[in-house]
């Protein structure tokens, strides 16, 4: 049996009180990190060819179904914002299609063909990386699309949280996150997607700054899509060049991004 399905190393959840359960589950989450820790490498393999494939305008692509599905669309959904790359660089595909993020299509992710034709209406490449999320390690879907995906020569990896499973076997760049059984047994929503939401910020953060689109440690190229992020972003140009608001903000509205009203205003642009 797989571990994510094995028993919960507690019992009787009913007849405790609400602490004793905060404290439970929180005792199970804090050994989370620790087992994405012991994954850095293969996370390191995975991120170095994401960032080979994206350089070469490539897309990274991620299929899964549940809870592993919607991770993926939540990551690739929030690239674009955050780091002003192109809609359509990074794409979460989710077993079901977009009715499934919000409620759950019943045996979407049993049909080991669908994810390929799911891929095909991207126009898929041999350029692109695609990524399966399979918290069991062994959901049809997932298999389907990664092993029509090698069969074509597209690069593949996954995010799984069992050791050995069918989906690992079928990515090149497996990354194996195990992280045992769940406070409610099977619950693979809690440390299993704790640790593939862990496991994809690494991923996308990491290749986004290789990639160059932080600098320092600031976000130079997000989205300015509401006030705080306005405010934040006039913070950085008043920081990077120590000028006053107004002339930052000024900046900031006339070129779009933080590092476009930067580069212009040292190219004497902004004066």
């Amino acid at each position: 049996m797989s571990t994510t399905e094995t028993s919960s190393n507690y019992d009787g959840l009913e007849k405790m009180s609400v602490h004793e359960l905060l404290v439970n589950i929180n005792r199970e989450d804090k050994t989370v990190p620790l087992t994405v820790e012991k994954a850095i490498p293969q996370i390191e393999a995975l991120v170095n060819v994401t960032v080979e494939r994206l350089q070469q305008g490539g897309r990274l692509f991620y299929i899964g179904a549940g809870t592993s599905g919607r991770l993926g669309v939540v990551d690739a959904s929030e690239c674009p914002p955050t780091y002003g790359v192109p809609h359509g660089m990074v794409v979460g595909i989710m077993a079901g299609g977009d009715t499934a993020i919000r409620k759950a299509v019943e045996f979407a992710e049993d049909d080991e063909q669908q994810a390929w034709k799911d891929l095909q209406e991207h126009n898929i490449s041999d350029k692109d990386i695609v990524v399966g999320i399979a918290a069991s390690g062994r959901t049809p879907y997932v298999i389907g699309g990664l092993n029509a995906c090698r069969e074509r020569g597209i690069a593949t990896g996954c995010v799984v949280c069992n050791a050995g499973s069918a989906v690992a076997a079928a990515a090149e760049f497996p990354v194996e996150v195990v992280t045992g059984p769940e406070f409610v047994t099977g619950s693979t929503r809690m440390k299993a997607g704790t640790a593939q939401k862990l496991v994809l910020n690494m991923l996308t953060t990491s290749t986004m700054i290789k990639l160059g689109r932080v600098k320092g440690n600031k976000m130079v190229d997000m989205q300015l899509s509401n006030l705080k992020l306005v405010d934040r972003g006039i913070r950085m140009v008043m920081e990077e060049l120590s000028i006053g608001r107004a002339e930052a903000g000024a900046l900031l509205k006339k070129y779009g991004s933080v590092r476009a009203a930067v580069e212009a205003y040292r190219n004497g642009n902004g004066h």
